[in-house]
């Protein structure tokens, strides 16, 4: 029976398509925190994005597709998210045993720009085919890019929400204009929130942020108002804030790989600022297998707290 919380979160979502409601629902009713409202989603787009060595040679049974499905599915986490040749390798074998989310934007980093962009490597077709609960896209704010990215997942977005799929958007602030500290500005991260939340997306996923401010007539405003944004649970409730007010779902990523208690006071912070999961996929898949499942186990424990 659905948790009196995911109706409350499906109740958000007022122009949805009962096939859209559906697949958001399966996305918060899998794995360990199944109708609790939390969700750990695995990602594995670092081999595109990154290159192979640098992705798996530190766990080099990732080397192999399956090998992050079964993660996902020992460890619990409600969906496994990849791009089209990953999910692929592994659609057969592990059919409608989790949610899957289906990358439809990658970069490589074989080619370095200011200004980032992303092309588009899979279509909404794809997904259907390979029986996606969603689509994922990434949107660089910021970037010189960033209004034909728009444009993309305007129009992707609206294909997807036709045909029942829910949408998850990356939303990375990046760009000439913008300093490396200020990629994860506590105002830049809110804005960066706002403009995935403005395209329409279902979950939106951002990076951790910071106490800096970036922009000199946000710090204004943070000034006068004295937003409180100390703590990173503060600053984790107010990207929340800034994303409808909570009435949407926001996920952290993991980034790269650290120590376990900073991946588990990062989870807390989350958690105690109304956050509603983590992302994690280098944190993850780098470690050894049964290191990884305990380590999410633990961080779903956090989020059931």
């Amino acid at each position: 029976m659905m948790s009196d919380r995911v109706k409350q979160i499906l109740g958000w979502y007022e122009a949805d398509n009962p096939g859209t409601l559906a697949n958001i629902r399966r996305l918060l009713g899998s794995g360990a925190l199944a109708d609790t409202g939390s969700l750990v989603i695995l990602p594995v787009d670092q081999g595109f994005e990154h290159g192979p060595a640098r992705s798996f040679a530190p766990n080099a049974p990732g080397y192999n597709p399956h090998y992050h499905f079964e993660l996902a599915l020992e460890a619990g986490c409600n969906a496994y998210a990849a791009p089209l040749g990953f999910i692929e390798a592994g659609a057969r074998t592990f059919a409608g045993e989790l949610p899957l989310i289906l990358k439809v934007n990658n970069n490589e980093s074989l080619f370095s720009d200011k200004n980032p962009n992303q092309a588009v490597t899979a279509s909404v077709d794809h997904a259907l085919r390979l029986g996606c609960a969603a689509i994922g896209f990434t949107i660089y704010p910021g970037s010189a890019n960033a209004q034909s990215q728009y444009e993309q997942i305007n129009a992707m977005a609206e294909e997807a929400k036709s045909a029942g799929l829910a949408v998850v958007m990356w939303s990375y602030p990046r760009g000439e204009q913008i300093s490396k500290e200020g990629e994860t500005a506590i105002d830049v991260a809110c804005y960066a929130a706002q403009i995935a939340a403005q395209l329409g997306a279902h979950l939106i996923k951002v990076k951790l942020p910071g106490e800096n401010i970036e922009q000199a007539a946000a710090k204004k405003v943070y000034e006068a108002q004295q937003i409180p944004i100390a703590t990173q649970a503060d600053r984790v409730r107010h990207v929340v804030q800034s994303c409808f007010d909570g009435r949407r779902i926001v996920i952290f990523s993991g980034g790269a790989k650290k120590g376990d208690d900073a991946v588990y006071e990062d989870a807390q912070a989350i958690r105690d600022g109304g956050g509603f999961g983590s992302i994690i996929g280098r944190n993850a898949f780098q470690r050894p297998r049964a290191e990884a499942v305990k380590m999410l186990r633990k961080i779903m424990d956090i989020y059931k707290a």
